[in-house]
């Protein structure tokens, strides 16, 4: 187990001494996001030259000046992305720049999704234990044994990131990793949009019309209200019982009652509100209708489009999916050239050879 040093934010400074110096830092977090809109961030994990560093935030206490020397340091992060949310979440800010392990191992061949625990074994032969993925994190004291746990999530990354970058170097894909962990760094991956919300909501994109339009008011209305008192969007209001109220489109407390599913809580608090919605959506005269399944030519083209994809992949020896994954190839038939394989590295190795395929 790794040697470290459990540090209060609130009262030892010694984690702000050392990042106004440090300037690349292994980092993970700990989080618990059951109860939560947000994730409530319960540990910050860092490894520098100096030493591993469990830092606890928990106490409500200003953190400003570590959230401000925390940015300026280079982070290597093995799957970035929700420690990244986390942070900005917690300090409303995003760091200058990342290195994400997993990416990087993902541009050198290595599995996609490939977890930690496993790059560490690939990497150096050391089995990492397993045995608190699912500590509470918002425990005071924290047991000893999550702690180690913790501390061992750090150990190796900055010993990964050397190896890392040394065999990308090599094959001249060091860059490619550092344009991909840049992505991670777009404020707008991790701010909610209400608007939007209809769009995570499964089932909502194969309804039509006033229905649809329902969906959408009420995903918008439901998004909202988790954020504002910080609780699961599911414990607001169920995915079936949502799409069940915007499919029939009750008019009165009586019919909105009937619906299975429906708490009696939420009846009693929303009830005039979740009314009002529905009369509104029946007053919208935008007519939704699901997007197009593809036709024979568009399945040919997507199939081109793949084949050209794979064939890029087979030559550097990495996933397709790391390259362009189908879902992103099925969205450049509708004229969205937004995705990333008409950017960068992407463009240089495929993305042209896709524009001509979308062309002919």
């Amino acid at each position: 187990m790794p040697k470290f040093q459990f540090v209060d934010l609130h009262s030892d400074d010694a984690v702000s001494t050392l990042l106004s110096s440090a300037r690349r830092i292994g980092l993970d977090t700990e989080f618990m996001r059951e109860k939560t809109f947000y994730p409530q961030l319960c540990l910050v994990q860092i490894a520098a030259a100096e030493g591993i560093y469990c830092a606890d935030p928990m106490g409500g206490g200003d953190l400003d000046g570590f959230w401000r020397r925390l940015m300026k340091c280079q982070w290597v992060v093995h799957s970035a992305r929700q420690d990244i949310e986390v942070l900005f979440h917690t300090s409303d800010r995003m760091p200058g720049s990342i290195f994400d392990t997993q990416i990087a191992a993902g541009l050198l061949g290595f599995a996609p999704q490939l977890g930690y625990a496993a790059l560490v074994e690939e990497l150096f032969g050391v089995e990492l234990a397993k045995s608190h993925t699912r500590a509470d994190w918002t425990r005071r004291p924290l047991p000893a044994a999550a702690l180690e746990y913790a501390a061992e999530d750090v150990q190796y990354l900055l010993p990964a990131y050397e190896e890392l970058s040394r065999q990308l170097a090599k094959l001249g894909r060091l860059s490619w990793a550092e344009e991909d962990s840049a992505y991670l760094l777009r404020p707008s991956l991790y701010k909610g949009d209400s608007r939007h919300a209809v769009d995570r909501l499964k089932g909502a994109r194969n309804l039509r019309g006033r229905a649809r339009a329902a969906a959408a008011r009420l995903a918008s209305w439901r998004e909202d209200e988790a954020e504002r008192s910080d609780r699961p969007r599911q414990w607001i209001m169920k995915d079936a019982v949502l799409l069940e109220i915007a499919s029939t489109g009750p008019e009165d407390q009586e019919s909105l009652a009937a619906i299975r599913g429906l708490a009696p809580r939420t009846l009693r608090r929303a009830a005039n509100v979740l009314l009002q919605i529905l009369a509104a959506a029946r007053d919208d005269k935008v007519e939704y209708e699901p997007p197009p399944k593809p036709d024979e030519k568009h399945k040919a083209i997507l199939k081109d489009l793949q084949a050209a994809v794979s064939a890029c992949a087979g030559e550097l020896g990495i996933a397709a999916e790391i390259i362009a994954p189908r879902k992103e190839l099925a969205a450049s038939l509708h004229s969205d050239r937004q995705s990333r394989v008409f950017t960068g590295w992407r463009r240089e190795t495929v993305g042209g050879r896709l524009l001509e395929i979308l062309a002919a």
